[in-house]
């Protein structure tokens, strides 16, 4: 799509509120309107992938394993994977017996062989702040070929701030000066809505295009799904393999990135039922539909079980966020529960 059509987009759907949520509108963005486009050309996996040797070179870093090469001759089902999805879906089936939970989605991955499973993985929702994971990796992407980007100063000159469910713990100043680095940093750690719609205004939208058409992602549910539900646990989920493999960004900034996500300052889901020294590289997601009541919370990411790390990826949707929250919590313990006794 060119640029120009790019900016209009970007343009207008700022400006518009919907359901007087101006975080609606900026879902709608550039972000919102892009991110699913590319989303039904993912190539279709079995829904259990048996064990799959790899060969990787975790050497001198801490958050990422780069993948050097993966032999899938010797394959067998995983028994494990079995017993895990078994125990989610009792937890999946519980929960919507409350009424509380209309829809519940989860994508699981052991980061060392490479088996899979999903649950209702192709069901699609809001990204709501999950589209700021995307947005990082591609000024890192800039940033790979022109350092000084990070540097690049900007005066907020936002006077209003958009309202979050989840109120972050600091927000950018209005009229103060921030770097490009600064900003990210808030995106990610504090989820500030306002540094992500400066970083939104500046970005090159060649290369934020350029990341999904690599992860093969079409966007046209965009085009038919005007309240946002545009994208599926199972294709957010890449955003993260990339990243714990280096297979997009270089070694040094896809270290950065999963680094930068690792201090996040939402504990409310993932993480809320884990041990407190266990590294959990994630972002969350949330967004409310006032005409429907509708509520959506999501949260995705990398635990960094030693000897064991895994990629977990929940989005729910349901009446209230302290139930979301919840659920997450139970699934994500669980995962847990199951990862720890494979790990010893």
């Amino acid at each position: 799509m060119p640029e120009k059509t790019v900016r209009f987009h970007l343009a207008k759907l700022l400006k518009k509120e919907i359901h007087g949520n101006l975080f609606l509108a900026l879902f709608l963005s550039l972000f919102l309107f892009f991110l699913g486009f590319w989303a039904s050309r993912s190539v279709e996996i079995p829904n259990l992938l048996p064990k799959i040797k790899e060969v990787r070179n975790p050497k001198g870093y801490q958050f990422i394993n780069p993948l050097l090469d993966c032999d899938n001759t010797n394959m067998e089902t995983s028994s494990d994977m079995l017993n895990l999805r078994k125990a989610i879906t009792e937890i999946i089936e519980r929960e919507k017996k409350d009424n509380q939970i209309s829809l519940i989605s989860v994508y699981f991955r052991d980061l060392n062989n490479g088996p899979w499973f999903g649950i209702n993985e192709h069901k699609i929702f809001s990204p709501a702040s999950l589209i700021k994971v995307p947005v990082l990796i591609t000024y890192y992407k800039m940033a790979e070929s022109d350092p000084s980007i990070l540097k690049k100063t900007i005066v907020n000159a936002k006077q209003t701030r958009e309202e979050q469910n989840i109120v972050p713990q600091q927000t950018i100043v209005y009229n103060q000066t921030y770097t490009i680095e600064d900003l990210i940093n808030r995106m990610i750690i504090y989820s500030d809505n306002t540094a992500y719609e400066i970083l939104s205004e500046s970005i090159d939208y060649k290369k934020f295009m350029d990341l999904f058409d690599y992860l093969g992602v079409d966007f046209s549910k965009a085009l038919t799904d005007p309240l946002g539900n545009i994208i599926s646990v199972k294709d957010y989920a890449a955003f993260y393999r990339i990243l714990f493999n280096a297979s997009y960004l270089n070694k040094e900034m896809s270290e950065k990135a999963l680094k930068l996500l690792s201090q996040t300052t939402y504990k409310n889901g993932l993480v809320a039922r884990l041990p407190s020294n266990l590294i959990v590289a994630h972002k969350f997601g949330e967004r409310k539909y006032l005409v429907t009541a509708e509520v959506q919370l999501h949260d995705c990411g990398i635990v960094y079980l030693p000897n064991h790390p895994y990629l977990i990826c929940v989005m729910t949707r349901g009446k209230d966020f302290a139930s979301l929250e919840s659920v997450i919590q139970d699934i994500s313990f669980v995962a847990y529960q199951n990862s720890f006794g494979n790990s010893n």
